[in-house]
């Protein structure tokens, strides 16, 4: 990959150089380790299809429902939503072997718009999005072990979070442990919901085959409920995208993939098709054993639809639950350590934090980090608030980085593409971004300036820890301290990135072009 000078647009800079110490060097001057490629094809689709599938579509794809107004548009918007996830994967694929560097979205942002958009992007997701999200996960996990305990009330909240701590606490050690258990651990777990979700789809065959099919006869598919209105439509279609989410966590590890430049592709190929076939037949499967009401009026679909069709049989449900949201939980600690990684490694996060074991090669600082963040999340009452408050800009930065491969055509033409796809993908993506931004904007402004002005307290942050070089003495000198411990106590060094970086990218062509 050509080396390219970071953009010092938009008032940003390139980061500030590393303190001169010997934190992360041997006595070389280098580390001598970095991240290991010990993620093959199969684990790959392991981290997509288990951050993809969590436990939306086993507890509320009522949201969908409810706002398509009918059986039949709710079908169409969950196909529509997967077609277009599967279309803003395919521009993250060339995204993700044109700059493959581990970090995702915040990697291109970074090295397309600027530092100060990329560390916007960082920024965010250390304060708010993983933190909760994984909160949230592990939060829905807790409460699925714990409800058999508690079959005439609601478990205790304490109780809850104690679980949830305890999850968050052995896959933050499995994780920091070893790379090759974090995957084995996301294949096991995916393999599980993968397999739940093949029971549901196979219950509903066979409820077709017993004439069971009365929703989903056209006829009474697009019977409505209530009265059909583009802004309830579009919300359905909002819900439906967010129910994808996860569908780029691949593109945060890239420097720990296998060939990246053959298995990112694949992974993404296999993956979104075969998530987009279990979402849509786990729901028809759900219409044919509940009527649309039936299906509304449940909290837990999943749960409802174990206990009409499975007897005795009806608690694999909620084990299934629980096994999703446990592997939920891993892929989101193993994807966000690796952001906060590449945010480190970079000078938007401290240093310590992009430094890795010296022998089993996990980025234990980041790891802790994200522990710690999601463990303070678990303290707060409002998590789930949060969530809708940077939920928007979640999704905005999607479009803003589709739209830099736009920008990237243009400004660098010539650049190396080992995949190269027609500009019509990211624009049809844009353009149905576009439609639910706006929407967004339209429909809960409040919601959307608050997501905006948490991400804007970023600003003065980027200015006063990145953009401003010349610190003063004292300040370099306490921090190269509080590093030089830690690194001590965790047993890290900083990775010798640069070389494994170069030694993985193919060899670039003068002209760019079409693989």
């Amino acid at each position: 990959m050509e080396t390219r000078a970071r953009s010092t647009s938009g008032g940003s800079q390139s980061a500030p150089a590393a303190p001169q110490s010997d934190v992360g060097k041997d006595s070389e001057g280098s580390s001598g380790v970095a991240l290991k490629k010990q993620i093959g094809l199969l684990s790959a689709c392991g981290i997509i299809v288990g951050n993809i599938i969590g436990s939306g579509i086993f507890v509320s794809p009522k949201g969908v429902l409810e706002n398509a107004s009918s059986v039949g548009v709710a079908v169409i918007v969950w196909v529509t939503t997967g077609v277009i996830t599967a279309i803003g994967a395919l521009c993250y694929a060339e995204l993700g072997v044109t700059i493959p560097k581990s970090g995702g979205d915040y990697s291109y942002v970074k090295d397309i718009f600027g530092g100060l958009a990329g560390f916007l992007r960082l920024w965010i997701a250390v304060l708010v999005i993983y933190p909760t999200n994984q909160a949230v996960i592990a939060l829905t996990f807790s409460n699925y072990i714990l409800q058999p305990l508690f079959t005439s009330c609601l478990p205790p909240e304490s109780a809850l979070r104690l679980l949830a701590a305890v999850c968050l606490l052995l896959l933050t050690w499995v994780n920091c442990y070893s790379v090759r258990w974090a995957t084995y651990v996301q294949d096991v777990f995916t393999a599980g919901k993968l397999l739940a979700l093949g029971l549901i789809i196979i219950m509903g065959i066979l409820q077709i085959c017993k004439g069971h099919y009365y929703w989903l006869e056209p006829v009474h598919a697009f019977e409505t409920f209530r009265d059909y209105d583009v802004g309830h439509v579009a919300l359905s279609f909002l819900q439906g995208s967010f129910a994808y989410g996860g569908w780029n966590f691949l593109n945060y590890v890239t420097e720990e993939l296998v060939d990246p430049y053959r298995n990112l592709p694949r992974a993404i190929f296999i993956s979104i098709p075969v998530v987009t076939f279990v979402y849509v037949s786990a729901n028809v499967a759900y219409i044919t054993a509940m009527s649309p009401q039936e299906l509304l009026a449940s909290n837990a679909v999943a749960v409802t639809f174990g206990e009409k069709l499975l007897g005795v049989m009806s608690w694999i449900m909620p084990i299934s639950v629980a096994l999703s949201t446990f592997g939920g939980v891993n892929g989101s600690l193993f994807t966000s350590s690796r952001l906060f990684f590449a945010g480190a490694r970079e000078g938007h996060l401290p240093r310590l934090l992009a430094m890795i074991h010296v022998s089993r090669c996990t980025p234990i600082p980041a790891l802790l980090f994200t522990l710690i963040s999601t463990l303070l999340m678990l303290c707060t009452s409002d998590i789930y608030t949060l969530i809708n408050y940077v939920g928007f800009i979640n999704y905005l930065f999607y479009g803003v980085t589709v739209a830099g491969q736009i920008v990237l055509r243009i400004k660098q033409p010539d650049m190396y593409r080992p995949i190269k796809v027609s500009l019509i993908w990211p624009v049809i993506y844009l353009l149905f971004w576009a439609f639910l931004l706006v929407f967004s904007l339209y429909s809960e402004p409040v919601v959307c300036g608050i997501g905006l002005a948490i991400m804007m307290t970023g600003v003065p942050v980027y200015f006063l820890g990145v953009y401003w070089d010349n610190k003063p003495q004292c300040f370099d000198t306490i921090i190269g301290k509080m590093t030089h411990l830690c690194q001590k106590l965790c047993s890290v060094v900083y990775p010798n990135t640069a070389e494994n970086l170069e030694a993985n990218s193919p060899q670039r062509k003068d002209g760019g072009g079409d693989n």
